[in-house]
């Protein structure tokens, strides 16, 4: 075997030994939480529940319904739930290739990453569910019963889950790409006009077709780009202040 194919095969081992780590501890995270799946999806429910003329219910119509949208959902929660420690187990593979300004920057994008996801998911729990719900139920023709089968409101929140949760990334996304060098602060100011348009073609194509759920992703997607471009703008600024002092 060559002294090349050592290095590579030693950091494939490493990279096999940290995507196994990440996957055992969603599963860990799954058998803790298993037992309480009714109540999880319970929670999740309450939302469009509370909403539900009195006297109406949820259904399951699908045989296995009953029993695999609370599967389901306890699954995606121990995958929400062990985003930290899979970040963790990546930042634990490139840290050793990164230079000492990269790891200064890389690690709390992680940090923020993983936080803003979970901010996107709660402002789409505490704050977009409860209008949207709200919303649809209360516009329903009056000789129809609503009752939403498990199943399908299952995958709907879910979507909506990791829209907004993707959605929250934004400013992420802008740091690395100006500090790739791919783009500018300036240039992302002046592509404002389009980012706008692309906000609410976006929260149309992810959201329920209604102008209320739509504009509730397009507008917290709009401050972020603007939040993201402040940051940026500030992490370029203290680059340039870092690559003046060492050349004086």
């Amino acid at each position: 075997m060559s002294s090349m194919q050592q290095p590579l095969i030693s950091h494939l081992i490493e990279l096999r030994n940290g995507l196994l780590k990440a996957v055992a501890s969603i599963l860990v995270i799954f058998i803790g939480l298993v037992y309480f799946a009714n109540d999880i999806y319970a929670y999740v429910a309450l939302p469009l529940k509370n909403h539900l003329p009195e006297g109406t219910t949820m259904i399951a119509t699908g045989v296995t319904s009953s029993f695999f949208a609370p599967f389901k959902l306890t699954m995606m929660l121990s995958f929400f739930l062990a985003i930290p420690f899979v970040l963790h187990q990546i930042w634990t593979f490139i840290a050793p290739a990164l230079y000492k300004h990269e790891k200064r920057l890389v690690f709390p994008m992680l940090l923020s990453s993983t936080i803003l996801f979970y901010a996107g998911i709660a402002f789409a729990y505490f704050l977009v569910f409860p209008v949207i719900f709200g919303f649809f139920t209360s516009v329903a023709p009056d000789d129809v019963t609503i009752a939403t089968d498990i199943e399908s409101y299952l995958n709907f929140v879910l979507k909506l889950f990791f829209a907004f949760g993707f959605a929250f990334e934004i400013p992420i996304a802008i740091i690395l790409l100006c500090w790739a060098g791919v783009t500018t602060p300036a240039k992302l100011r002046q592509k404002r006009p389009y980012v706008v348009v692309g906000a609410f073609v976006i929260g149309m194509l992810l959201t329920p077709p209604d102008i209320i759920s739509q504009s509730m992703l397009a507008v917290p997607m709009l401050l972020l780009y603007e939040v993201g471009i402040i940051v940026a703008s500030i992490y370029r600024n203290k680059d340039e202040e870092t690559d003046t002092q060492e050349e004086n």
